[in-house]
């Protein structure tokens, strides 16, 4: 079962050479230890500012794109910053020979010339809720592993329902964290009108393609810009040509005045899972047997569809976000 995490990743470069310290935080478990560590640290803004569920706060700038990335809305009429990859999808189904925006990049010059995806949706995160306990009460001494999974699958399930039952607009979904010792639900708001703004061109956004690909540093533009859309009353809504531009709640700012050495350094999102508190024997499976069939297989199939994709710019743009996301991985698991 992949372990979907909301975190924050925190880092900090101390001024000794070779000296740094690290974190990892669920947003719904800030304990006074976790935020003392980060005011230590050098976070100026105050702890509370980074969630709250009665208060606008940066959780509420912070989205999960599409389900599979994170991205961050950074203006108040909804425009959404992701990573080029992440938008790659979308680049391309609007992509063709004659409008190559994969190669050629894409920009929308006003709201009209913004283009829409039905398939995709940006997921704000409104609250977080141990229920390990309610979880883990429909496990017994005597269940083998099946009977355990089953019940814990089913119960997960149910709870994350409740959410939609009370509240159409809202999901539940309740996942496994810490290697399976605590279970957490989160409640998300959909919206699922998203349109295509700014892309790069490839040279920009795939700037060294799969030899730098997870490599630091990296100098590639790897972005995209998107808008949120809602209906007159800022409530979610399918597309439709009468929707507006979200306002957001809460914006990140940003800055163009860099950093200085030793500077606070915070990632807060939605990675899609982690080996982190696999045993020794788990990290042996992934590297020589799941690891060793993803290089073996995918570098096959990447080899017969890299051969049509060059023979024509129509298989190029068909097969571009399944080469992609397949050498994503790919790359991955050479590097592990």
């Amino acid at each position: 079962m992949k372990l979907r995490f909301i975190l924050i990743a925190v880092c900090f470069l101390f001024s000794l050479p070779g000296q740094a310290d690290e974190g990892m935080w669920m947003l719904g478990n800030l304990n006074k230890q976790t935020c003392r560590t980060m005011k230590e640290l050098g976070l100026q803004m105050p702890v509370s500012k980074l969630y709250n569920t009665k208060r606008p706060s940066l959780k509420d700038a912070v989205v999960s794109f599409g389900g599979f990335c994170s991205g961050v809305v950074v203006s108040g009429d909804g425009l959404v910053f992701t990573n080029h990859h992440c938008g790659f999808s979308s680049i391309q189904q609007h992509s063709s020979v004659e409008h190559d925006y994969l190669k050629d990049g894409f920009v929308a010059h006003n709201l009209s010339e913004e283009l829409p995806n039905p398939e995709l949706y940006v997921r704000f995160l409104l609250r977080q809720e141990d229920v390990t306990r309610r979880v883990l009460g429909a496990v017994r001494p005597d269940m083998d592993e099946a009977e355990r999974t089953s019940a814990v699958d089913s119960v997960m399930l149910a709870i994350g329902e409740e959410v939609s039952r009370k509240d159409s607009t809202l999901t539940g979904i309740v996942d496994v964290y810490y290697g399976g010792n605590e279970f957490w639900l989160s409640v998300y708001r959909d919206y699922n009108d998203v349109r295509l703004v700014f892309a790069p061109p490839s040279s920009v956004g795939k700037f060294g393609w799969d030899t730098d690909n997870w490599e630091w540093p990296r100098h590639t533009g790897d972005f995209s810009v998107f808008r949120i859309y809602a209906d007159k009353h800022n409530r979610p809504a399918d597309y439709s040509p009468d929707n507006v531009p979200y306002r957001p709640e809460y914006v990140a700012p940003i800055s163009l005045d860099g950093y200085r050495e030793g500077s606070f350094c915070m990632t807060l999102g939605y990675p899609g899972s982690t080996e982190r508190y696999l045993s020794s024997f788990g990290i042996e499976e992934m590297m020589n047997t799941t690891n060793r069939a993803q290089i073996d297989i995918r570098g096959v199939k990447q080899a017969i569809w890299k051969r049509e994709m060059d023979s024509r710019d129509s298989i190029r743009i068909k097969y571009a976000s399944k080469y992609d996301e397949s050498s994503n991985y790919w790359k991955n698991s050479i590097g592990v």
